[in-house]
């Protein structure tokens, strides 16, 4: 009997085109450990597309990673529609199409006989992707817009799921969860070294490494196994450019990016014996520091790696003067979702957001207080 690993490989042996599909919000793992395996399918000459959900394309701090360029963010020529003709009866001399008012008419001129409405025929053709497989979503609907509107292609076609999150749901023909992974690149790594190691080269490894280091936040986080190490070993032996991914991810920080994090540090305050620490934001921070909200992920991240005893992370955003936009992070096997689904919050259960209509001021203070009931609540 096969092993999951066997499973994968044979499955995707016997395709003709691939989709690889991630969510951003996964974060830069999801990211890199994709971007490897695409460039992995690609070296044995599979037929494969990357496709990425919430990713901002020109704008993100992993652009530099090889194969990025080629991320797609839609769905599109999905599937072909049909139109046949029969042509035993008549032969076709020349063919036109014109459009009349939203109709799509093809003008058929046969050499000899003539045609008949019976001889056309019309039908919806193969999806263009055999196989897809996700990488790091704990399920399908974390997709969004890509997964609803086109669920006939993800309820008919072979799913391969890799991911290393506890609450998966297993939503695929072949899961592949592996809990005790720190980073999906280290599952990744681990499947392609033991199918084919010889086709690991510079540039898939420097992904792989890339979302190691992301994941890990440079190797500072409390969980590196000795696995994650090892495997950090072998990759830069490989050839994984760490000095490249260190000065991109840690080392490179526009002045705006600066300004906004020093408009975050000088609001900060901690609650519960520093179990929570939080900040806010006016409109005039956001404005006088010529940045956006998508710069305080890396802040964030920076917050955590220096208050070990956090398990919540959280900004207040003036949205308006009487709304205000919630980011709340979440450690500790914590459910961010869960602490805002009072608020009809988006995101995952790490990273949420959520918006409410009331002055920053005000949300903030009582959402504290709720949320260090919550946390009062979950530790007894």
């Amino acid at each position: 009997m096969l092993n999951l690993e066997q499973q994968i490989f044979k499955q995707i042996e016997k395709s003709k085109s691939i989709l690889i599909v991630f969510s951003a919000k996964q974060g830069g793992d999801a990211i890199a450990s994709s971007l490897a395996l695409f460039l992995f399918l690609k070296k044995q000459n599979y037929e494969v597309s990357i496709v990425a959900t919430d990713l901002d394309i020109a704008k993100n701090s992993f652009s530099f990673l090889p194969g990025y360029p080629e991320i797609q963010d839609n769905l599109n020529n999905l599937r072909r529609f049909i139109v046949s003709v029969d042509i035993s009866q008549a032969k076709v001399n020349q063919i036109k199409y014109l459009v009349d008012n939203n109709t799509l008419n093809f003008i058929i001129s046969p050499s000899e006989g003539w045609f008949k409405p019976e001889d056309v025929s019309a039908r919806a053709g193969e999806f263009k992707y055999d196989l897809i497989i996700t990488v790091g979503l704990s399920d399908l609907e974390s997709l969004g817009s890509l997964h609803d509107e086109n669920v006939e292609f993800f309820y008919k076609t072979s799913i391969i799921n890799i991911d290393h999150q506890a609450g998966n749901e297993e939503f695929g023909q072949i899961n592949f969860i592996d809990l005790n992974a720190v980073a999906i690149s280290e599952i990744i790594f681990y499947l392609l070294k033991n199918n084919s190691p010889e086709v690991i080269s510079e540039n898939i490894a420097t992904c792989l490494l890339a979302g190691i280091i992301q994941k890990t936040k440079n190797f500072k986080t409390s969980n590196l196994t000795p696995r994650t190490l090892l495997t950090t070993s072998q990759l830069i032996s490989n050839g994984a450019n760490r000095e490249e991914i260190v000065n991109h991810l840690y080392r490179s920080r526009d002045l705006s990016t600066l300004k906004l994090w020093g408009r975050v540090l000088n609001n900060l305050h901690s609650e519960q014996g520093e179990e929570i620490i939080w900040s806010k934001l006016s409109l005039k921070d956001l404005q006088e520091t010529s940045s956006s909200l998508e710069s305080l992920d890396e802040i964030i991240d920076e917050l955590i790696m220096n208050v070990p005893n956090a398990k919540l992370a959280i900004i207040f955003c003036e949205e308006t003067p009487a709304s205000s936009k919630i980011i709340i992070y979440s450690l500790k096997n914590i459910n961010a979702l869960e602490l805002l689904n009072n608020y009809s919050s988006k995101g995952t259960a790490k990273l949420a957001t959520a918006n409410i209509s009331k002055d920053v001021e005000t949300a903030s203070i009582e959402l504290i207080t709720e949320l260090k009931n919550k946390l009062e609540k979950l530790s007894a």
